[in-house]
């Protein structure tokens, strides 16, 4: 059958007109005919919600409910007692003897780290040398104990003793309190030491005290490392040791001012974190009126230590 063109036909672009003037529509139409008691052929059909008033939007709003605040009731459960009014002493689950479980500030705790053991090689001979680290108490005061040395062709050259009384002033940061005893060559000396240890930002090891002594006399010793993870396992350490003196005591060969600096780089295994063996390059160096000492003594002023050792933790 042949279509004949019809002068009512609509073009395309009037059909998508119109189209759209419908979808606009149909929104405003079923709205109407909702409020107006349902669809003619479903007239029990409930008026739907308008936008205020719709899931969505009474879900979301909280402005009639009252936030968290305010008194507690009157039957609330006190966050401090005991249920039931069991302790830790008393009642059917009180474990015989001294109560077993504190808090963590209430436990006393020790610890030995032996930081360096070692052998020392220069070209003017060798020496064993070593620095230790002990500490028993709770979290903010313990007791605290320090040493270091050189031991030369089996004598004593240069012992360095503390006794501190450690406090927690922040967190990883400690202040210290007690005496320091230097013994080895020369007289002994006697010290009231006062300082500060600790971490610093970017993983420092810091440690810092300051002396007073006899007859006026005072020192300065500033100590910083850092580990350097090349591994999870083997570890480079930076190390860095400075002593400084109020006054000469030429006794015992110090001059005032800067009077030895250390600066030195440690390459350790840890077979565990209780048992590392390592090697090492350090830089030594006398300075001012001391480096005059030494070399009235025939002794260098500047050297060059080749180390092995061990380092242990208990």
């Amino acid at each position: 059958m042949k279509l004949i063109p019809s002068r009512f036909a609509m073009k395309p672009c009037s059909l998508f007109t119109a189209a759209l003037v419908l979808l606009g529509a149909a929104p405003v139409w079923a709205q109407t005919t909702m409020e107006g008691g349902g669809h003619a052929g479903h007239p029990g059909t409930a008026p739907a919600p308008t936008r205020a008033e719709s899931p969505a939007s009474a879900t979301m709003d909280h402005g009639s409910m009252r936030m968290q605040g305010g008194a507690a009731p009157a039957d609330a459960r006190d966050p401090h007692a005991y249920a039931n009014g069991l302790t830790l002493e008393s009642g059917p689950y009180a474990l015989p003897g001294p109560r077993q479980l504190r808090l963590s500030d209430e436990h006393a705790f020790g610890s030995v780290l032996l930081d360096r053991l070692e052998r020392v090689y220069t070209k003017d001979g060798n020496a064993t040398a070593y620095e230790a680290q002990a500490w028993f108490g709770g979290t903010y005061d313990r007791l605290v104990l320090k040493a270091e040395g050189d031991v030369a062709k089996g004598k004593l050259e240069e012992a360095r003793t503390e006794v501190l009384w450690g406090h927690a002033v922040a967190p990883f940061w400690d202040t210290q309190l007690g005496v320091r005893l230097d013994s080895g060559t020369g007289p002994d000396r006697t010290w009231l030491a006062v300082g500060i240890q600790g971490l610093a930002p970017y993983w420092f090891d810091v440690d810092a005290t300051a002396y007073v002594g006899s007859s006026g006399r005072t020192a300065l010793r500033l100590s910083g490392e850092y580990e350097l993870l090349l591994t999870q396992r083997l570890i480079l350490q930076p190390r860095m040791e400075v002593n400084l003196y109020g006054r000469r005591d030429e006794a015992r060969g110090l001059g005032s001012g800067l009077a030895d600096a250390t600066i030195g780089l440690r390459l350790r295994y840890e077979f565990s974190r209780q048992f590392a063996p390592y090697v090492g390059v350090e830089w030594a160096g006398k300075f001012g009126q001391t480096a005059d000492f030494a070399r009235a003594e025939g002794q260098r002023t500047r050297e060059t230590r080749y180390v092995a050792g061990v380092r242990l933790w208990f």
